[in-house]
């Protein structure tokens, strides 16, 4: 390759779709290339740069960024390099004037140079560019890679968040219902459709490692960990480097950076797309004063587009720090923590409304009217319900939540909308004077048998003395998790519970109540009960989850006459939160909480009594109260499951497609892996004899795949394979991005007569950011073209389905002066003109959807924010600033050759 020269044109052999580049810079053994049309940056090494320069000669026709036609008269090389192009009509364009969308592909100019493939492998190319067609434009889309059970309260989250230009939401489904699932499926279909490629989460440091293994494991996302260790090693080879632009993908505890301004501040510098913050009720604010990491958090929010908080207990804080959340989300929208008090008086009498139409009946006039007069949607939807039209009673109730309350920041599910959980039971051990907890614990233990205990108590000096207590009176197997262990130890004792000829018994610090799955046990043994019923419901929803199927048995021993028995008797009798999620946990807690400590430094039993009764009283006072109001319109606001249903089928769909099983498993053959057979839709995939660069990160000794969901969930030795999966995605587009099959040849032996017939494929393309997710529309969209040697169009025939084609050497056809100057030029053409006609259907069809579709949400947005002030003009003008850039995209579509094949008949 010749050395490339600031400002000349250059096009990537491996990625044409990036468009034509600009060469940037070139340093020493290094080039820097733009892809404008792409908004893409690429650096090479000269020696192996999948570069070819783009030359035009006299007769060519080149495109102006103006998307003006012009042909070339004269082409002129100057002394830097730069090449200018005199027009016929004496018009002179530079190289950076060319169009950047231009298409240069080489499949004619390798049939000339006689550089042909096996004409077999034409087919699977043009049905790889179906598959990639189809695969890209799949709603299923980042989301059926997941190794997950598919739930239709999840996906009605996902599927209301996905449809945001960008979402920035609070998820707050009660401990176990799978909000971290929801986080991660969102985060996996912006990723794979580029609308978030730069990605920062923030944990707390206990959850860092189990995140990390739940992306790799389930969503194959491998992020980069982050700590000071780190980001300091980066800055040791490079001081001037932002350490967060090393990696796409980072992952790293909350508490790193919001212990360093300046890496807070590197990290709000460094353009990530989307950030997700575990654990949001850690952010402590109030209107005098904000902790360290919410204000790293705030200064985060104010920059990245897409922000997701996920938090179990949105209101743990109380509705100050309920509202402070919301502000993290939306600073325009919720500026006033009076304001909002004020607000979420409104939400009982909407609430009303939209349970009367939950359950099929027809609210009164005058309790609709408020909500529907200055709404000319929720009118149009109750005229059609009032109709008769029962399709139109979801979209009111929808249109009704969207337009009040916090229904479009705030999603929550719970226990109570959903079924299929399990039965908690409580059961309460007295402890004598002097009666020791270790003692009873090991009798536990003994009468358990073999099932697994989890141990949660509050300190790490706790957890460390009560194993090695427990260990003076049996022999078991026990295991520690705590804040001195490091995370690695953690985890690996974590694992080692989880083993059926593991631990017994896990005895865990308060650090073992937050984010860990522990439902294969049912056991829950707690000492030192907190204070606060939300850190109480953290430790029982480490194995009330989606999936437990036994009864979860709480053990609670306590010692009788002394101030625990009180808060043990308060939490138990008085506010009854082992059996179920307590409501209004924060607001009992501040007002009864310090009555309950008078009775710890004064017992007096009689009052006590009373004090239960009080407690059990304000308890009810309370529930009736959420249900009616903010709580009740958050249950009922949440995505009903059958806004699932349309995702959930494409999911189940692609999952049960064979034809993609077969598809996968010749690519795969095609690049040099050998395929064996293990069972039904179980595979071994290993290198062959022909290595490829493709699989250079498949394991030595190969790798075990299944098409089957239910088989993945099961075994976990086994990759779960879809069209998500990275090994399936790189296959595909090394393919793609390789000549192999672009050019063939082929004999039709008739012995009646000659004849040649021209076989293209070409791609109607748009080139455009990834941000704009463009394939919903428009993906790379396969026309074929046939003709023959008369010209005609044999396009709509399938001449050579059972035609027995035989390999040939094409260099007696293509090395005839005739066939190169007269005959090729020819087909081509009239293919051309043929694949130019036969574009526009597609093309005006991506329009069409584009407008429709940008259209209603446009129309959605604007109609709510008549009410709804959480709509802001900044979200309408940015979703029309959207359907501007997508439909001038649409509009440059551009169609390329990607592949012929020549077929001599004789």
């Amino acid at each position: 390759m010749t050395r490339p020269a600031p400002g000349q044109r250059w096009m990537s052999r491996s990625e044409p779709k990036l468009g034509l580049g600009v060469i940037v810079e070139v340093e020493g053994a290094q080039v820097v290339v733009l892809f404008p049309a792409a908004e893409e940056t690429r650096r090479y090494a000269l020696q192996t740069a999948p570069l070819v320069r783009v030359l035009f000669k006299e007769g060519d026709i080149v495109e102006d960024q103006f998307a003006g036609e012009f042909t070339v008269a004269k082409v002129e090389h100057g002394e830097s390099g730069i090449v200018k192009y005199h027009c016929t009509d004496e018009t002179i364009l530079e190289e950076v004037d060319l169009l950047d969308t231009l298409s240069f592909s080489s499949p004619d100019d390798r049939l000339l140079a006689g550089i042909c493939d096996d004409f077999r492998i034409f087919d699977f190319r043009q049905r790889a560019l179906r598959w990639n067609t189809k695969v890209r434009q799949s709603p299923a889309r980042g989301f059926s890679g997941a190794r997950i059970d598919l739930i239709p309260h999840q996906f009605a989250i996902v599927a209301e968040a996905a449809s945001r230009l960008y979402p920035r939401l609070l998820l707050a489904d009660e401990v176990g219902l799978g909000k971290t699932i929801e986080a991660c499926l969102i985060l996996h279909h912006l990723h794979l459709t580029g609308r978030a490629n730069r990605i920062l989460i923030l944990v707390p440091e206990a959850l860092v490692h189990q995140w990390f293994v739940e992306l790799y494991k389930r969503f194959n996302l491998l992020f980069a960990l982050f700590d000071e260790g780190r980001a300091a090693s980066i800055e040791a080879s490079d001081p001037e480097a932002n350490p967060f632009l090393d990696s796409q993908l980072i992952l790293a505890s909350t508490d790193f950076l919001a212990e360093s301004n300046k890496r807070s501040e590197q990290a709000r510098q460094a353009g990530f797309d989307l950030l997700i913050v575990d654990e949001a009720h850690h952010l402590e604010w109030s209107p005098e004063v904000s902790s360290p990491s919410y204000e790293m958090v705030e200064a985060l929010a104010g920059v990245v587009p897409s922000l997701l908080l996920l938090t179990a207990t949105p209101q743990q804080l109380g509705p100050e720090g309920h509202f402070a959340r919301l502000r993290l989300l939306d600073p325009d929208r919720y500026t006033n923590l009076e304001d909002f008090a004020e607000e979420a008086k409104s939400y009982e009498p909407l609430a009303e409304v939209v349970e009367t139409l939950n359950g099929g009946e027809m609210p009164t006039k005058k309790a609709l009217a408020p909500f529907v007069k200055d709404s000319p949607r929720a009118s149009e939807h109750l005229a059609a319900l009032s109709a008769g039209d029962e399709d139109a009673r979801a979209a009111l109730i929808s249109e009704l939540v969207d337009s009040f309350g916090t229904g479009r920041v705030l999603f929550r599910n719970t226990r109570d909308r959903l079924t299929g959980f399990p039965v908690r039971r409580l059961q309460l051990y007295p402890l004598g004077e002097g009666e020791k907890a270790s003692a009873w614990l090991a009798n536990l233990l003994k009468e358990l048998g073999e099932d697994k205990v989890l141990l949660i108590t509050h300190t790490t000096d706790a957890a460390i003395r009560i194993q090695e207590n427990l260990l003076e009176f049996v022999n078991v197997e026990t295991a520690l998790f705590h804040e001195e262990l490091s995370i690695m130890e953690r985890d690996r004792n974590a694992a080692w519970f989880a083993d059926p000829d593991g631990a017994r018994i896990l005895i865990c610090s308060e650090i073992g109540s937050e984010g860990r799955n522990f439902q294969f046990a049912h056991h829950l043994v707690l000492f030192d009960l907190p204070q606060n019923p939300e850190v109480l419901e953290q430790r029982i929803g480490r194995l009330d989850r989606i999936g437990q199927t036994e009864d979860i048995l709480i053990h609670v021993p306590y010692v009788q006459d002394t101030s625990y028995e009180l808060l043990t008797r308060w939490l138990a009798e008085g506010l009854a939160a082992f059996e179920k999620p307590l409501k209004g946990s924060a607001t009992l807690t501040a007002e009864l909480l310090p009555e309950l400590m008078e009775f710890v430094q004064d017992p007096r039993p009689e009052e006590f009594e009373e004090f239960i009764k009080k407690t059990q009283a304000r308890r009810d006072e309370v529930a009736d109260e959420l249900a009616s109001g903010h709580d009740r319109l958050l249950a009922l606001g949440a995505p009903p499951t059958e806004r699932a249903e349309a995702l959930l089928e494409a999911v189940d769909d692609a999952d049960g497609d064979r034809q993609f099983e077969s598809f996968s498993l010749r690519l795969f053959d095609q690049l040099g892996l050998d395929v064996d057979d293990l069972a039904e839709r179980n595979y071994h995939l290993k290198r062959g004899q022909r290595l490829s660069e493709t699989f250079a990160d498949l394991p030595e000794d190969g790798l075990a795949v299944t098409f089957e969901r239910s088989e993945a969930l099961f075994r976990e030795d086994l990759t779960f394979l879809t069209a998500d999966h990275p090994t399936f995605r790189t296959a595909l587009d090394q393919f793609l991005a390789d000549d192999t099959g672009n050019s063939s040849f082929a004999h039709w032996k008739t012995g009646k007569g000659k004849g040649i017939y021209l076989q293209c494929g070409y791609i109607l393309e748009s080139l455009a950011p990834e941000r704009l997710h463009i394939d919903r529309f428009l993906a790379p969209t396969v026309i074929p073209i046939t003709v023959d040697h008369r010209e005609a169009d044999r396009s709509g025939e399938d001449l050579f389905r059972e035609i027995p084609l035989r390999p040939a050497d094409p260099h007696r056809i293509v090395s005839q002066e005739s066939f190169r100057k007269n005959i090729f030029p020819a087909l081509l053409k009239k293919a051309n003109q043929l694949a130019e006609a036969k574009s526009k259907k597609p093309q005006e069809e991506a329009l069409e959807r584009a407008n429709q579709s940008f259209d209603d949400a446009l129309a959605r947005l604007e109609d709510l924010a008549t009410r709804n002030s959480q709509v802001t003009p900044e979200e309408i003008a940015a979703l029309q600033e959207v359907k501007s850039e997508v439909l001038q995209a649409l509009q440059h579509s551009r169609l390329r050759l990607d592949c012929v094949r020549l077929v001599w008949q004789s």
